[in-house]
This record gives structure tokens, sequence and C-alpha cells, in this order.
């Protein structure tokens, strides 16, 4: 499994809720707030919701 770091890089005032919900799901919440997790197919499948608020990097 390879380790990315997820960034957020946008906002999530005026997006729809299930994107809400997804920020917040992966720990997020607020603006230039980072985790870093072992990417797999469930962590893509939330990123992928909400991959034009976030940025990946593999670490």
């Amino acid at each position: 499994m390879a380790r990315v770091r997820i960034t957020q890089v946008r906002s999530i005032i005026d997006r729809p809720q299930t994107q809400k919900n997804a920020i917040k799901s992966l720990g997020l919440g607020k603006i230039n707030r980072s985790i870093e997790l072992d990417y797999n197919s469930a962590i893509a499948g939330v990123v992928n919701k909400v991959k034009h608020l976030v940025k990946i990097e593999e670490i």
C-alpha cells in the first residue's frame, strides 16, 4: 500500500452535502489541513468524490 498525504485546498462552502460528508470522513474540514493515509480502494473512492477540493501527494 502506498502512503499518501491528502491536503484540503478549497473550501466546502456552497458544496453539496455528500461532498461535505466526504471531507469530514477523511478527517479534514479546514483549508491547508493535511492527513496521511494508506491509499486503498475505499480511500480512492472518497478522494475521487472531492478531487477538486484536495491535493494528493505520495510520501
